[in-house]
């Protein structure tokens, strides 16, 4: 398919820039995509989940209100610390370089690797490493769509997104 840009944001963007733009994307990406499995699994399990007393129930935007007070500091200070890795593993420490440059980004640091892989699954080899990049940016950008919609429907009718299905 060649290079997609057609709002031709990379135009006047040099290659710093364009890596900040896919770090966004990559990590945009992975959070739609654990969004769209949570709107999905919190749904499915509503009433049964030993979280909570199964208490939490309705379309899944109604969730975060319903988690009890002390568990949203716990969910707040998890993505802080996670954020806070990816922060370490790819951006340059905002003392070392300057006012006008926000966001650097490491020399070697390739956008979207943190060095986590639990599962060993990045492949050694460039090709099908490239492929695997390719396959998780389209994946998460069908996810970001999905999200928004997801969002938008739920909004708009107050009906969880399974609901749709089984009506």
């Amino acid at each position: 398919m060649g290079f997609f840009d057609p709002l031709g944001f990379a135009e006047k963007a040099d290659e710093a820039t364009l890596k900040r733009y896919r770090e966004a994307e990559v990590t945009h990406g992975r959070v739609s995509m654990l969004a769209v499995i949570g709107f999905l699994v919190g749904e499915k399990v509503e009433g049964s989940s030993f979280l909570f007393d199964a208490s939490i129930s309705g379309p899944a935007i109604s969730h975060p209100g319903q988690v009890p007070p002390g568990w949203a500091a716990i969910i707040i200070a998890a993505i802080g610390f996670a954020e806070l890795q990816r922060a370490k593993a790819g951006f340059v420490d905002p003392s070392e370089t300057s006012f006008d440059n926000p966001g650097e980004l490491n020399a070697d640091y390739y956008p979207g690797d943190i060095g986590f892989d639990p599962l060993g699954l990045k492949p050694d080899d460039a090709e099908e490493l490239d492929i695997m990049i390719t396959k998780e940016l389209q994946n998460g950008r069908l996810a970001m769509l999905a999200a928004a919609g997801f969002l938008a429907q739920e909004a708009v009718d107050g009906k969880g997104i399974l609901e749709h299905f089984s009506s």
